[in-house]
């Protein structure tokens, strides 16, 4: 470790580094030594672990415990039927798994952050966890500091350190300080202004976020996805526990045989428990996550995706969501609405020597001068060279002041030992600070006549559509640094105006998104009135507009009433921007927030959803759970609707799982208490529900009604349980009935009754999946091929088992053909007594 306060040769000289930064060959090499920079390993899971997590869970120990007590007791084939079940459930879980896993990994490095890092004397990007001692980074404004690093070169440099030391307010950072804070910056920092370039000191858990990364990690926030699943096992579990209670307590009233009916009450909780719901979501959100992909949208978890599909509320600035986001620089105008050259001098000067954001305000301006000719001609021509202007200091912008002061000298004759300050901002921000305005070469004292004036013409082109910003000067003495009390007495040179073109389909895809159940709120820095006119333009309600001014004076309570139905929010801060996401929240919309800017992080982070884009910041990528490709609102609602079909798809699984297995169960602990043997042995319920699982292990390819995707669902176990309690007691109607009809009319053995029912609940309760995995019609709603193909194969191997040689080992029989009469009459009515139950209840509980 160097001496991080000692000269940048001395630590260049311990690392074994140059100006010009590491080699390939040693950074590679120190890579293997250091370990990747994270400040809290990032531990991969060995496969062979993974596996046997999988046979760590509390079913599968059961099971296992339960064919080693069949063994001792001399029922091999039970026990032997049992591990055979078991193994084969873990592996289909683990091999379903791993594939998503490993297709979500891929995504993810799509959008792993980078480092701009002087490699062999080039500047390259570099993965952030690459990075090792030594390595030389370059900064810019908006970017996450990648390591700790001491500074080498600095111009104009604010970082925000909220994240180390909780202080809001950026910290100006200075090369050569004694003051090891201000001569250095550290990883969990953001850049807010200006440039730099840094030597890495250290990296990964040895640098002081890692050290408190590693005393004080902890869980990320209970998203709705995992809340839901929480809640679902809960529920699961309680009816596995009164389930078993009631056949332990009715063998010891009916004096059964103890240990058989133990064993048939745990693989009674077996067949009720969905043990595929967690590889089935993780290979549904999986297909989910890569479909998403070929929509231009990485997500950066499983979870984001149905978390996305839940959204009711988008939230985000009006600048390339509505807009196309490349600002065009329209005029330049005096205080009182005349076109003016010197103002566009002004404005150029500002805008070439800024070092924050590179921003559309700043390109457009900068632009304007290489294409119109006039403009350049006025720059090098009827003013000084512009090359005669030395950038002397910056006063950074910041969300607060909204303006940005760049300070120069003129090295002119006459000009020696003068200082122009020129800030640039909102009028809102800008004028309050002039106290004089400069009118064709003549400057005047900006009274309340002239205020009023320069008032009304910059808010008559905010409603033209116009985004405006002041620009003001003042003449001052040289000086060792300025800062913000210096923009103080300032003389206002006029205006600058800008357009930024609402998206030729913004409206239609703003009213598609609206159709899906999607309600857009705009929260922008841009006054009100421009704000009004662009949202109005793509049919978004823009009469009522609620200003940041207005928030201050507003409780929490008030805010979420008012921000439920306003649409537009004008000349909002970022602080102001978190209060609206959080007070929606509070009312119960789950919301996503849209954001590309280091003022977007909070919000972000707030939202139930964060959305960035790929070309946005660092600090905005990193606080995002969804990373859109192309900055595009189509992008965004296939991104919704892909979200929603993934949901619907796991719960299908669940309505299935719930729904049949209790239905089932219910029927066997029914008829424990009535017939003089087993309804089934243990091991054909445990085949059971295992070919059961296996038949829906294609629901994660399968086709989503257009009706479901038309708007946002969430968790309700509320519905699932009444979906259970409705549906599950029709397929035991029938079992009872298959019960009935096998004891009275085949007067069946022991052997055939087990046959006839085992194949009957198989085919039943895979069968109805069809009409379950639809809200309507199941002849209209087409199912996807593998999840037809697994249904009847299933189906058909129940049918043909009893006719193989397994039969003997698994205690069947074969069944007579009068049987399968039976069968299909009874399949059938089943059938359309669950669709037609299906409908109501649907109709009820969710419309």
């Amino acid at each position: 470790m160097p001496d991080t306060q000692g000269s940048i040769e001395k630590i260049l000289s311990d690392l074994q580094s140059t100006k010009a930064g590491l080699s390939s060959s040693i950074a590679a090499q120190r890579l293997r030594e250091c370990g990747f920079n994270e400040p809290v390993a990032n531990t991969h899971t060995s496969q062979w672990r993974r596996l046997l997590k999988l046979f760590a869970t509390p079913l599968a120990i059961i099971l296992l415990m339960a064919a080693a007590v069949t063994g001792f007791t001399g029922d091999h084939v039970s026990a032997g039927l049992i591990i055979v079940m078991v193994v084969a459930s873990v592996i289909l879980d683990f091999v379903q798994t791993s594939r998503s896993q490993n297709a979500a990994e891929k995504l993810r490095s799509q959008v792993e952050p980078v480092a701009l890092v002087l490699r062999d004397g080039i500047e390259r990007e570099v993965l952030r966890r690459d990075l090792v001692p030594g390595d030389v980074i370059r900064l810019v404004a908006g970017d996450l500091v990648p390591a700790d690093a001491r500074l080498m070169e600095a111009r104009d440099l604010h970082v925000n350190e909220a994240a180390l030391t909780g202080e809001s307010l950026p910290a100006e950072k200075e090369v050569g300080s004694s003051d090891g804070a201000l001569n250095s910056v550290c990883l969990g920092t953001s850049v807010v202004s200006g440039t730099a370039k840094a030597v890495v000191v250290a990296t990964g858990k040895n640098t002081q976020f890692g050290d408190i990364a590693a005393r004080l990690t902890m869980r990320a926030p209970e998203t709705d996805f995992e809340r839901g699943t929480r809640e679902f096992g809960f529920f699961i579990m309680q009816m596995v526990f009164v389930l078993v209670m009631f056949v332990v307590i009715a063998s010891l009233a009916f004096h059964r045989n103890t240990f058989e009916a133990l064993m048939f009450a745990v693989a009674l909780a077996v067949g009720l428990t969905p043990e595929f719901l967690p590889m089935i979501t993780t290979v549904t959100l999986g297909e989910g996550a890569l479909k998403m992909s070929k929509l231009k949208v990485i997500v950066k978890n499983l979870a984001a995706i149905q978390n996305l599909g839940s959204i009711d509320i988008l939230c985000s600035d009006k600048t390339g969501t509505l807009t196309t986001g490349e600002m065009i620089l329209a005029d330049h105008v005096d205080p009182f609405g005349v076109s003016a050259t010197h103002i566009f001098l002004l404005a150029y000067i500002n805008s070439l020597y800024e070092s924050g954001v590179q921003n559309p305000i700043d390109t457009a301006v900068l632009h304007r001068a290489k294409l119109n000719p006039l403009d350049a001609a006025i720059l090098l021509h009827d003013h000084p060279d512009v090359h005669s202007y030395q950038k002397l200091d910056e006063i950074p912008f910041d969300f607060e002041r909204r303006k940005i002061s760049i300070v120069v000298g003129n090295n002119e004759p006459g000009e020696e030992g003068k200082a122009l300050l020129i800030s640039k901002g909102a009028p809102e921000s800008v004028l309050p600070l002039c106290t004089a305005f400069e009118v064709d070469g003549v400057v005047q004292s900006f009274d309340a006549a002239a205020r009023t004036r320069a008032e009304t013409v910059y808010r008559q082109l905010g409603e033209q559509g116009f985004r405006v910003l002041a620009v003001a000067s003042r003449n001052m003495p040289l000086q060792s640094s300025y800062g913000v009390a210096d923009e103080s007495a300032l003389v206002l040179a006029g205006f600058v105006t800008f357009v930024d073109p609402p998206l030729p389909d913004a409206a239609e895809v703003i009213a598609q998104m609206k159709s899906d159940g999607v309600a857009i709120k705009i929260l922008t820095g841009d006054n009100e009135a421009v704000a009004k006119h662009v949202c109005a333009s793509v049919g978004l309600d823009a009469i009522s507009v609620v200003l940041g001014s207005e928030l201050e004076a507003m409780t929490d309570p008030a805010l979420a009433q008012v921000a439920e139905h306003t649409d537009v929010f004008a000349r909002v801060s970022p602080a102001q921007k978190n209060r609206i996401i959080l007070a929606l929240k509070r009312r119960g919309h789950v919301v996503g927030y849209m954001g590309d800017g280091i003022n977007d992080a909070p919000s972000l982070h707030a939202a139930d959803v964060g959305i960035s884009v790929a070309s946005a910041v660092d600090v905005a990528k990193d606080a995002a759970d969804v990373i859109l490709l192309e900055r595009n609102l189509h992008v965004l609602h296939a991104g919704i609707i892909e979200g929603r079909k993934a949901f619907g798809n796991v719960m299908k699984y669940l309505l299935m799982g719930t729904s049949s297995n209790f239905g089932n169960m219910f029927s066997m602990a029914g008829a424990f208490l009535f017939l003089p043997f087993l309804p089934m042995l243990p091991t054909q319920i445990l085949l059971n529900n295992f070919l059961y699982d296996l038949s829906q292990v294609t629901i994660p390819t399968d086709n989503v009604d257009d009706t479901y995707v038309h708007k946002p669902h969430r968790w309700n176990i509320g519905f699932i349980r009444k979906f259970m309690l409705y549906i599950g007691p029709i397929s035991s109607i029938f079992d009872f009935l298959t019960f009935a009809v096998m004891l009275k009319f085949f007067h069946a053995s022991e052997q055939l009754f087990h046959t006839a029912w085992f194949v009957e609940s198989l085919a039943t309760q895979t069968l109805v999946l069809f009409i379950i995995r639809t809200q309507g019609n199941p002849f209209r709603s087409r199912p996807s091929r593998p999840l037809i193909i697994t249904v009847l194969a299933v189906v058909i191997l129940a049918l043909v088992l009893p006719y193989t040689p397994l039969a003997g080992v698994l205690g069947f029989v074969p069944l007579p053909l009068s049987y399968f009469a039976f069968l299909a009459i009874a399949t059938t009515v089943y059938l359309s007594l669950v669709e037609l139950v299906k409908r109501k209840l649907m109709a009820r509980l969710l419309y």
